[in-house]
């Protein structure tokens, strides 16, 4: 079952993204920002989903420190950010995919699967 990290200082955001997740079948973890993030990360996700902004540790010092750790150097990133452009972000952290707050869930499950793969597979 492939294994999403959920990365949101907004509880609500986090909360309906691994709802929805776990509803398509996802094993899904949650982190309230990069460090406790990283924290999560001792045994390495198939997909991080991420926030850019955020208080304790950003997308940006996250990224970093998650490239750097060769179990999760090579983890997709699918960025989830309310600044524009979005694409330009998710360029400068070598992310695979990016959606602009706010966006649809179907959206967002499309794109994981594309990255991923389904569940059921």
């Amino acid at each position: 079952m492939p294994r999403v990290l959920v990365v949101d200082d907004e509880r609500p955001i986090r909360d309906v993204i691994a709802e929805a997740l776990r509803d398509s079948g996802y094993e899904v973890e949650t982190a309230p920002n990069g460090a406790a993030a990283l924290e999560r990360l001792r045994r390495p996700a198939d997909l991080v989903i991420l926030d850019l902004m955020m208080p304790v540790m950003d997308a940006t010092a996250f990224t970093q420190r998650l490239r750097l750790n060769p179990c999760c150097a090579e983890v997709p990133i699918l960025l989830l950010t309310a600044s524009y452009p979005a694409e330009a972000a998710a360029a400068r952290l070598g992310a695979t995919a990016c959606l602009t707050k706010p966006f649809c869930l179907d959206e967002l499950l499309d794109t994981v699967e594309r990255t991923i793969g389904s569940p059921a597979a």
